[in-house]
């Protein structure tokens, strides 16, 4: 077990001996039966629960032991046949939670569009606006400034607030209302986009997008791993970034259909985001609220039913509850007293925590490393340069946005399989040399033929790289790493790091092409990838598959100490099997855990 110490309130988060190093146990480990059952009984009498004192009782068993279901004599056939098929149809779930997958879906395609409405419309709004950025035309440097802030105002803004705004928006108003409320700034923010008169107006506008923005890609997240069961968390907690990469697709799916309908074409391109927007902010209330959130509400009754509407027993939505309370009890104790402010600080304080937030931080900064939202931002613009026409450059971009969209799926099965940071090693040099590439290919005189169809093919490249590694990840891999208590803090200090690096790249890349051109823009952006490929080597830890205990040792493990396993173990075998072919190479773990024989088998991933 992890101890609570004397010396801070988190401090059982790390491990007190060394053999407690090697084992890590789950907090109902070894409760004599007659203690636990006792207990069991003194939980249903407090919450409410008197008529299902006979369910829980079984549940707690089944929590305690999970493995050996087979073996408890408290539960008959249909419950034994219930928990196998957990395992043999693990995709068999009930309607009520796939509801709520699909409208988390469809928040991430609201994210996704609202990102590419501006793509389009890039090409438009300056002239009208008359601050045309291109080289040569009056006040380029500073129109280039210009549409690059209204490029970021979203971003700005959800860096800034938005995103700070997720944890009291989920303490008051739940998972739910806080989706409610960022739908609704995400309808009408864009249709006032959509009648902007000045560039002003636009950029304010703007700005109220991203105050729906950074709660909604905050809490979407956690909505989702809060509510889908362990055995199919990881993919789909990951769709996330596959319905924002259709959401992307969509975007320029509309930039695409409405170009040709004359000078409204920008403010229709734009303002078409609100449209999967409504059915978001419309059927978030047909789901069921999280039951974590119900629980740390003390509204234990609406829990369960939650619950029941989410599982397919009543025995697995108890085992789960139990297992939740369990959780509840002790991290309320540690967070009690506790405020935002502290909360915000501990997220660099406390040693476990520190360690997740540093890991966040790297893979959440990766993705704007990475380049890819000067593609999703600025593809148009690019391709025009290129030398494509207005309509040859939307529909290139319309590939990339396919392309992202159907290269995400793999990260459905790999996620889980391959590893959240295998994933990342595997695709960042591959991004680093498609994105070098499709720079050199500017280098291609504009009338030799081959020079548009090469930079189309090597950012294609560049995004099939990118859909199966640095666009799931990140958002998957910050929505596990935080304990309960510091969730929906940590998720907002993951999402704005992401959104403010987002924000950078979209105000400075249209100066930085204007000072380096294209080619100087994409090798910048080459290079970004290597060194984030070393960072994400050297301070990311894998998290598949990982248990709350294993993840609570897997970040009490010393960052120099993960380093230098790194350079010393690692990368020694790794070039002994890669590179010389070394049969006999064989890797010395960094982690020994024991079987854990405990409820969070099933609560594996995000959602802990």
């Amino acid at each position: 077990m992890f101890r609570q110490g004397k010396d801070h309130p988190l401090s059982y988060l790390v491990p007190t001996s060394p053999d407690l190093v090697n084992r890590i146990q789950n907090p109902l480990y070894g409760i004599p039966r007659k203690e636990l059952l006792a207990q069991v009984r003194e939980f249903t009498k407090e919450k409410g629960l008197e008529d299902k004192t006979a369910l829980f009782e079984k549940a707690a068993l089944l929590a305690q032991s999970p493995k050996n279901f087979e073996n408890i004599p408290e539960l008959d056939n249909d419950d034994r046949e219930v928990l196998r098929r957990e395992v043999t149809h693990k995709w068999s779930q009930p309607k009520s939670l796939y509801l709520t997958v699909t409208i988390c879906s469809l928040a991430a395609a609201v994210q996704g569009w609202d990102q590419t409405g501006s793509n389009g419309a890039n090409l438009s709004f300056p002239q009208e606006f008359g601050i045309l950025d291109t080289a040569g035309s009056p006040n380029a440097a500073r129109n280039q400034w210009i549409v690059g802030m209204i490029n970021s105002g979203p971003y700005i803004a959800c860096c800034l607030l938005g995103c700070w705004l997720t944890d009291p928006l989920n303490h008051y108003l739940g998972r739910r209302g806080t989706l409610f409320f960022c739908g609704i700034f995400c309808i009408f923010s864009v249709i006032g986009q959509g009648f902007a008169q000045t560039w002003p107006q636009l950029f304010v506008c703007r700005l109220l997008l991203g105050l729906g923005m950074g709660p909604k890609a905050t809490t979407s997240p956690v909505f989702a791993a809060e509510n889908v069961p362990a055995s199919i968390r990881g993919g789909l907690v990951m769709s996330w970034q596959l319905w924002t990469a259709f959401g992307i697709f969509l975007g320029f799916c509309a930039n695409l259909a409405l170009y040709q309908v004359g000078t409204i074409a920008w403010r229709l391109q734009i303002a078409s985001a609100f449209l999967p927007a409504v059915p978001l902010t419309i059927g978030i209330y047909f789901c069921p609220e999280s039951p974590r959130w119900y629980m740390k509400k003390g509204r234990y009754l609406d829990a369960f039913k939650s619950f029941c509407r989410l599982r397919n027993s009543e025995l697995q939505a108890a085992r789960d509850m139990y297992y939740v309370h369990c959780q509840l009890v002790e991290e309320f104790a540690v967070i009690k007293g506790s405020s935002y402010f502290s909360r915000l600080t501990e997220l660099f304080t406390i040693p476990r925590i520190r360690r997740a937030t540093l890991a966040s931080w790297v893979v959440m900064i990766a993705q704007q490393m990475c380049g890819i939202n000067i593609i999703a931002f600025y593809s148009s613009s690019i391709f025009s340069q290129a030398g494509y026409s207005t309509r040859d450059a939307l529909l290139a971009s319309w590939g990339y946005g396919l392309v992202n969209w159907l290269f995400a799926f793999p990260a459905v099965w790999t996620i889980d399989t391959f590893g959240r940071r295998n994933l990342l090693l595997f695709t960042f040099p591959n991004m680093a040399w498609t994105l070098l590439a499709a720079g050199f290919c500017f280098f291609i005189p504009s009338d030799n033929g081959a020079r548009i169809p090469l930079v189309a093919l090597f950012i294609f490249l560049f995004a099939a790289f990118y859909s199966p590694g640095e666009g799931p990840v990140p958002f998957t891999y910050s929505a596990e790493v935080f304990p309960l208590t510091h969730r929906e803090m940590g998720m907002s200090w993951a999402v704005a790091t992401c959104l403010g690096w987002a924000a950078v790249l979209s105000l400075t890349f249209p100066r930085m092409v204007g000072a380096f051109t294209i080619v100087g823009a994409f090798g910048f952006y080459a290079g970004l990838n290597v060194l984030a490929l070393v960072m994400i080597f050297f301070l990311v830890p894998e998290t598949k598959q990982r248990t709350l205990e294993e993840l609570d040792y897997v970040f009490a493990v010393p960052t120099s100490k993960h380093i230098s396993y790194q350079a010393t173990v690692f990368l020694p075998y790794w070039i002994r099997k890669w590179v010389f072919f070394d049969r006999k190479a064989q890797l010395k773990p960094l982690y020994n855990f024991d079987e854990v024989e405990s409820i969070t088998v099933f609560e594996k991933g995000a959602g802990h």
